[in-house]
């Protein structure tokens, strides 16, 4: 039977549960509109708010368990600013992960959130923290996953990270972190499978602690200042690997064969190191290889032709690796390969024809080679989706392929610095994604067609043998923002419209027999940074528009037979560096704007028509090294203190200033 007095205890017990579990909703509700408060308020917590408390079904990435205790704040990538410190994480004893990915708080990660003793995840990666990393985070025995990279982190990485009994994934990379000497404490990490310390300040030779964590399936220890040799014992210790990334080190000695008994690795990359000894053919036994990259180090020797029984490979990089070789037919087998950079070594031979059975390839460079012989016209008719061909700084010869025009996903094509012949191919007007081209040596006029590479932002042919007038339809050309023609053989005039509309930065004329006027137009975007026009028989007024362009650093408009007011066409100009405008027949007075182009080491007018006295504030022009005013028609006398500028040459010949101040 149940007696008054128990049935009372029982309900003070039921009441004092219930206020409890009321209370702690109420807790952490508290604490999390503090934190949000001092983040000011962010639109993408607007759910967050007094009215409506009913945190673990309303609140934007909050999760409750059944007992209403918050145990997930997932807030990542919404742009938040402010600090974690102020977040009472006391109210929040059940919370197992918290993810503030992708946003931008700053401050210090504080040792507090050691206290969160559920927690399993920590994920702050991609903000602004900085600071050292709190040695107490050692303390969090659940955590499984760790993730700070990409802040600002600076110090040495605590040791007692290391033993974190539970942690698989670790991941510090692209901070400022540094390592005691002999990584002094650390101990090796056994449950770790991801590991990534890339982009820090760490030296010394290739970790202890790490080659003894035995099941590292990732790994990346790359652009450190990691120095010695890649211990042979890698594939021993450390079986499961599956990508390894040393790149952008100081290893130095030979590629360790021992790498090749690696059976599970998928992703090698040890670019960019001092490694030595040329490419060992037991690399080509590694069945499993989807990224080879090794270029970078000054291997020398040949490209192995075992090579090409990677037949899960997909990108191969040996650029810049001293390799005296041709290029083995052999590669032609790599079925799935996609990437492949040779370049800026001393490759000799032709394109194999076989390479056409690379039939995923998007990205070929054997740029700043000696490869000879012609392009095989198969490579981009069994090519369909490649967007980048660079052939640049070799002795191709030859025409170009007109199947060239097949490949209609290219957007990058580079032929400049080859012994090509003939027209371009009226077919690249096919290639309607082109928004790179660095042209060949040809010695027809330039085609109709290129008005039709729609998505074009970069043309650059110079240095060759083109002839021939520019096509009036380069005024189609809607995103072009690059414009290099010089050292060619063009004639005639520019097309009036050219740059209307658009916001052109570079532009070069230079070095043709381009005659007429210049497009007034030409810099409308107000963009333009260098201008080159000299060595033309142009005429008539230099584009007004310059005079806006405030960004202008580098011009060259010497050489020809410009007239018209120079105050007209130049103005105030901070960063112009270099001005030659010799040899045209401008007129008018120089302003006290000149004064306050202040980065101007060269400034060359001589043989024109320029008139009027110098301005003392000509002085204030305290970079200037070279200055040359011959031959025109200034007068007066130079002011006092022009002798006190620190010129290396200065011309002022041939004007009518008084004797007195020349002397």
């Amino acid at each position: 039977m149940v007696t008054p007095a128990y049935a009372h205890a029982v309900t003070l017990l039921l009441l004092a549960a219930t206020t409890l579990a009321a209370t702690v909703p109420s807790q952490q509700a508290d604490a999390l509109l503090a934190w949000k408060a001092s983040l000011g308020d962010p639109a993408a917590l607007s759910s967050w708010d007094k009215v409506t408390q009913v945190i673990c079904s309303t609140w934007r990435g909050v999760t409750c368990d059944a007992a209403g205790r918050v145990t997930l704040i997932t807030i990542r990538g919404l742009g938040l600013n402010g600090m974690l410190e102020i977040l009472d994480v006391a109210a929040l004893p059940a919370l197992a992960a918290l993810d503030l990915n992708n946003n931008n708080f700053s401050g210090h990660i504080p040792a507090s959130v050691s206290h969160l003793r559920s927690l399993a995840e920590l994920d702050h990666g991609s903000n602004m923290f900085d600071g050292p990393i709190a040695p107490q985070l050692g303390d969090l025995s659940g955590l499984v996953d760790l993730r700070l990279y990409n802040n600002n982190l600076v110090g040495d990485i605590p040791h007692q990270l290391t033993r974190l009994p539970r942690i698989r994934h670790f991941d510090l990379g692209s901070n400022y972190l540094t390592n005691p000497p002999g990584y002094r404490g650390f101990s090796p990490m056994p449950t770790v499978k991801f590991m990534s310390l890339y982009l820090n300040y760490l030296h010394g030779s290739f970790p202890k602690f790490v080659l003894n964590s035995g099941n590292i399936t990732y790994l990346d220890l790359s652009q450190n200042t990691i120095s010695g040799t890649i211990p042979e014992s890698l594939p021993v210790k450390l079986p499961n690997l599956m990508y390894l990334n040393l790149s952008s080190n100081a290893f130095s000695g030979q590629v360790t064969v021992s790498l090749a008994k690696l059976r599970k690795l998928q992703d090698l990359r040890i670019g960019n190191n001092n490694l030595t000894g040329s490419i060992p053919e037991l690399l080509g036994s590694m069945s499993q290889l989807r990224a080879l990259e090794i270029g970078g180090n000054p291997l020398g020797g040949s490209i192995p032709p075992a090579l090409g029984r990677l037949k899960m490979l997909q990108c191969l990089d040996i650029k810049n690796a001293g390799l005296v070789s041709s290029i083995p037919r052999q590669l032609g087998n790599l079925g799935g390969l996609n990437f492949m950079d040779f370049s800026m070594n001393q490759l000799s031979g032709g394109l194999p024809p076989e390479l056409a059975g690379l039939r995923k390839m998007r990205e070929f460079s054997v740029s700043s080679n000696r490869i000879t012989g012609q392009i095989p016209p198969a490579l981009f008719t069994d090519w369909p989706e490649l967007t980048s061909f660079q052939l640049q700084n070799n002795s191709i010869s030859g025409n170009i392929p007109p199947e060239l025009g097949k490949a209609t996903k290219l957007e990058f094509l580079y032929l400049f610095s080859n012994n090509l012949t003939g027209s371009i191919p009226a077919e690249l007007g096919e290639l309607v994604n082109l928004t790179h081209k660095a042209g060949a040596l040809l010695q027809r006029a330039h085609p109709q067609e290129i008005g039709s590479m729609a998505a074009l932002q970069f043309l650059d042919v110079n240095t060759n043998q083109l002839e021939g007038k520019l096509p009036a339809n380069i005024t189609s050309l809607r995103h072009l923002s690059y414009l290099a023609l010089f050292d060619n053989y063009f004639s005639g005039t520019i097309p009036p419209d050219l740059g209307k509309g658009l916001s052109l930065t570079d532009v070069s004329f230079a070095d043709n027999s381009f005659s007429g006027e210049l497009p007034q137009r030409l810099c409308d975007g107000l963009s333009l940074k260098t201008f080159r026009a000299n060595n033309n028989n142009f005429s008539g007024m230099v584009p007004p528009c310059l005079k806006n362009c405030m960004e202008l650093s580098r011009v060259r408009l010497d050489g020809n037979h410009f007239t018209g007011d120079i105050s007209k066409a130049f103005g105030v100009h901070p960063s112009l560096y270099y001005l030659d405008i010799s040899g045209n027949q401008l007129t008018g007075k120089l302003s006290s704007d000149w004064s306050r182009c202040i980065n101007l080491t060269l400034l060359s007018m001589s043989d024109n028509r320029i008139s009027g006295n110098i301005d003392a504030t000509f002085c204030g022009l305290t970079s200037l090294q070279s200055l040359d005013l011959s031959n025109n028609q200034f007068t007066g006398e130079l002011p006092s203190c022009w002798w006190k500028l620190k010129l290396l040459s200065m011309d002022v010949s041939n004007n009518s200033f008084s004797e007195r101040s020349s002397a």
